[in-house]
Order: structure tokens, then sequence, then C-alpha cells
């Protein structure tokens, strides 16, 4: 048997980690290894047409697998492509293996064709960047690369060049066993002490939530109702926490809405579960902060803080439920649960006054007709900007949907390509791309990927003809709206044109019976809906900190719209408020 080269044993090693395809733009430093996925049974190759796409789609495949995925670029422009969507990828704590090929090893230093040094390029969008230079350096780089990918929750780079990837690979016996699952990490018995301590001596106390709540809805419910704490969240909590939750009090940010705001400012104690949630300005300044984080560099980066608590946000809760006093008094509790639903109605009012004959389209209505439509466990991916808006207040979490986006790194484009890296985990589920023009434009070329592989995922297009958010962050600042329009095709002809389903809605009426359509369509669809681009409605003040922040929630939101179902949620939970 002939002995593995240094590329074969880079595949054997990423299948070991359970690593199942490799998303990438084929290119001569490359050939070596897409060369070994060629003849691996346990791997796929999947191409893309732009790099870009290859690590959004991984950071999404991970997202909603929560396994190690990985994806490839060729030398020097080929992986420079990567970075956007690996910078996503470790903003979202998504574990990602990328392969950055480079040129000839003996070139290196000398100014070569192509070159770029990526071992440095990646550093700040890693846990973990490093050259192989020597073969002799595998397989234990790779196996570092892995674990730190898997076991810090981000970004792993390996640069290979191609000559070495080519070279005879060391003996195999040299391999170890692999980290593939992340510990539970319980908090020291002092930390836990000290915030019985502060719990039982507060009278009003809150519950802020970020994405560290997944997989702690039991536990976060259940400490709520024992203490009587409203539960706010952040954009990347919403998945997790907002469903089933008699104690929801909405959303805090630049996109909030509800009573969030005032919940977390009029408490005497805040206790942010697993969020990293960035805008200090919509955080109390009086009120006592603890803060529970599995990562222990986020405690205390936005705020100051009362007390510190490593630890992951199910297994510090399972600490708390039986040690801290249960609350009798829900004064607080209800008071934010009325304000958060009369704050509802008061947004929703004029998103549902003849909507359905609305023209341009409502956005609100489109996303709220979506949320009715789309499958009970379908995986939403959604671009920056408005569509994080539609998503935010209409999007119905339920446990078993997924909500995916670019939260926190903020980059356009993303939903096509995340929605490729959905799909790919599992054909059959709904996958649905809350695309916008401006993002759906900028990587267009990758709607050919969908139907390259056929992959059923469904693009609902909000075209609104222009950079909406980029609209609204100009009106706000006083500056009058320049560059942010958009000349566009009719969408629909163009996927047709690729050889998908395609459907262009300019009538209300229309909309129920395209997406309806659109879903039953076995393959790739694109619903290519004309929407209002004045959708939005600025108040008549506008605070200095709107300007830099947008909104500070209820009464101080910039972003005014409906909110959906919630409404319904939250009249729903006043059912549990005592009548006088």
């Amino acid at each position: 048997m002939a002995k593995q080269n240094v590329a074969e044993q880079f595949v054997d090693i990423l299948t070991r980690a359970g690593v199942k395809r490799l998303y990438g733009v084929v290119g001569d430093s490359l050939n070596p290894v897409v060369d070994a996925v060629r003849r691996s049974s346990d791997i796929d190759w999947v191409h893309v047409r732009h790099e870009e796409t290859a690590a959004f789609a991984a950071g999404a495949e991970a997202q909603v697998t929560g396994q190690l995925a990985a994806c490839a670029g060729s030398c020097g422009p080929g992986n420079l492509h990567l970075i956007n969507g690996l910078y996503d990828a470790h903003r979202s704590m998504a574990p990602v293996l990328a392969l950055a090929s480079h040129i000839p090893s003996s070139e290196i230093g000398l100014g070569y064709f192509q070159e770029t040094h990526p071992d440095q390029l990646f550093r700040e969008c890693s846990h973990y960047s490093e050259l192989i230079s020597n073969p002799r350096q595998m397989p234990r780089l790779l196996q570092t690369a892995i674990q730190h990918a898997v076991g810090q929750g981000g970004v792993s780079v390996v640069s290979l060049p191609g000559d070495i990837a080519d070279q005879p690979a060391p003996d195999r016996a040299a391999e170890s066993a692999l980290v593939t699952s992340r510990p539970t990490v319980r908090p020291g018995d002092g930390e836990i002490d000290k915030l019985v301590r502060m719990i039982d001596a507060a009278d009003k106390v809150t519950l802020f939530c970020g994405s560290g709540t997944a997989g702690a809805h039991a536990e976060v419910m259940e400490f709520a109702g024992r203490i009587k704490a409203p539960v706010g969240h952040a954009l990347r909590g919403k998945e997790w926490i907002q469903y089933d939750n008699p104690y929801d009090v909405g959303m805090s940010g630049l996109l909030g809405y509800g009573a969030a705001y005032e919940a977390t400012n009029e408490c005497d104690l805040l206790i942010l579960l697993g969020t990293d949630f960035p805008y200090n300005a919509f955080l109390p300044d009086k009120a006592r902060i603890a803060q529970v984080d599995v990562r222990p560099e986020r405690l205390g980066r936005r705020s100051k803080l009362d007390l510190a608590v490593w630890g992951d946000v199910r297994e510090t809760l399972r600490c708390l439920l039986p040690r801290v006093a249960e609350k009798r008094n829900r004064r607080f509790l209800d008071k934010m649960l009325k304000k958060h639903a009369d704050d509802l109605e008061g947004v929703i009012k004029a998103y549902t006054r003849k909507v359905d004959k609305h023209v341009p389209i409502h956005p609100e209505y489109v996303a709220s007709v979506l949320d009715d439509l789309a499958a009970e466990d379908a995986v939403f991916t959604v671009d920056t900007g408005m569509c994080n808006v539609w998503a935010a207040r209409y999007l119905s979490p339920n446990g078993r949907r997924r909500i995916i986006g670019s939260f926190s790194h903020g980059s356009m484009a993303n939903a096509l390509p995340q929605a490729i890296g959905a799909q790919f985990v599992d054909r059959n589920r709904q996958v649905v791309s809350m695309s916008g023009d401006g993002g759906f434009t900028m990587l267009m070329g990758d709607f050919l990927t969908l139907v390259q592989h056929d992959l059923p995922v469904k693009v609902v297009l909000f075209n609104n003809s222009s950079l909406g958010m980029v609209d609204l962050e100009m009106l706000v600042a006083g500056l009058p709206s320049y560059g942010t329009d958009n000349v566009n095709p009719d969408f629909a002809a163009v996927a047709r044109a690729c050889g998908a389903y395609g459907v262009r809605v300019e009538k209300p009426k229309d909309l129920p019976g395209a997406l309806k359509a659109a879903f039953r369509h076995k393959g790739p669809a694109l619903v290519d809906v004309v929407t209002d681009p004045n959708a939005l409605s600025i108040p008549p003040k506008i605070s200095a900190e709107m300007v830099t922040g947008f909104a500070l929630s209820a009464s101080k939101m910039v972003l005014d719209g409906g909110v959906g179902r919630m409404v319904q949620m939250a009249r729903s939970n006043l059912r549990n408020v005592p009548r006088p």
C-alpha cells in the first residue's frame, strides 16, 4: 500500500473529527487536497462560486450541528476571500477549520505570484493560525488546530503550501485522540454563594439572556418563576429563550421592542445570562449587575459588574435553583408583563391597517405571512439590515426552529451562503433565506450553487430597491439619503434563467399563494417580493443616543414597527397576573 501524502493525511484527520464536507473553490495550490477529497468516500467537496460563501456556509453548518465544519481557499486571493465569513463564524463561536493553501514553500518571503501570509492575516479572526512548513508537523499541528476550534468555540486556520501537501506524510502512528465536544463548566462554590446572597437580597430581579442560554430553556424558566423575574433577551438569544416563556418582556438593543429596556433599567439586580450584548447604553447605571458566561474574557467587558460568574448557564442555574429563596412578591414582574403587552399592541396597530391591500407590500406583512407558512422546524437565515428587523419582530421561535444571521459580525450578504451550509446538513429540512436585495446581489453568483447541488433552499427576497438600513442610518443622523438606491432586475426571471423556480410578487393578495407554491417546489426557489422602502417611521424627537444607537427601546425607539404574534403571546402571559 502506497504511503499517504500530507494532503491525504489532512483529509483523513478531518473525517475523524466528524467533518462531512469541505466548502471551497479549487485552485492549483489546493489541488493535492481536493484530489484527496475526490478519492475519499467519507467527505465531499462542495464547489461554491465565491470563497466568502464557503466560509459562511461552513459557519452555518457548525451552528446548526454544533460540530466542526470546514472550508478551504487557494493561495493568495483565494484564501483572502474566506476572511469575512471566518470573522462571522469566529464571533458566533462556530467551530470551523479553514484550510488556507499557500504558495510553494521555497518561494515564501520572495514576493512570489499571489503571495500573502495567511498565517498572519487570519490571526485576528481565529483562536489558532499556523503554517505547516514541514511534513513532520503533521498530524500534530492539524490536531492542535481542531482542538482550538472545538474546545474554544471558533475558527482555526491551517496554512499549507501546495508542495508540502504533496509530500509523504509522517507515520500515522503519531495521530492521537481528538476532542470533538466541549465539557460543561460549573462555577466555583464561592461565586454561587455570593450570587445566592445577591438574589435573596434583591426585591426586583431581571434576567437578560443571550445565545449562551442554548440548551438551558427549562432551567431559565424554572429560575425566573422561582424569583419572579421578567426575562428579556438579545437578538441572538431570541431562538433559545422567547418561546414558551410566561415571563417574556421582549428584546433590548438596536432592534428592541416591548418592555425589555424598562425591565433591565428598573430592577435592583440584573443577571446577564450567556450574553455578550454589545450596547452598554441599554444597560442600567444604578442596578447591581451579575454576569454568567462560559467565556471568562467576556465577563465585565460591557458594564461594571458586581459579580462575575465563570460557568455555563445551565450548570450555574442548576446550582442556584435549590438554594435561592422563592420570592412571593411578583408586583415588578406583573408590571413589566403588562407594559410589554401594552407596548406591543401600541406599535402593532400602525401595521395592521389594510396591510393586505397596501402596495408596495409592507415588509412586515411579508414576514408575518412567512412566519405563519414556514415549517415548524424551519431554519431561517437572515440578511443583515432590515431583514434583521423583520426576523426579530415576526419570526416565532418554538424550540425547533433555528434563526441564524450575522448577528455579531453584522456582515451583508450572509443569508444565502448560510442557507447553503444549513441545507447541506439536512436536505429534507426546510431552509429559508430571508434576503435583502442589497445582500442578495452582493453574492448572487452563489444562487447558482443552489442549482448546481440541487439544494431546496427557498429564498424570500425583500426587494425594496435600496439599502434600507443605511437609508435609516442617514435619516437618523440628519443626512439626506445618498448612494443607497439599487437598480434591480426581475429577480424571479433571473432565478428561472438559472434553472430554479422563480416568482415575482407585487400585490399582497398574491403573497400567500406564491410562498406556498415555492415551499411545495422540490428544488431551489426564489420569491421576489417588491416591498415598500418607506416601511419604517421615525419619531418626531431624536436624541443623541439615537443617532449613535438608533433606539433605547419602547419610548426611545427609532425602529418603530409591528411585532407579529408576539403581542398574542404577551397578552396570554397576562393571564398569570393576579387581578385586584
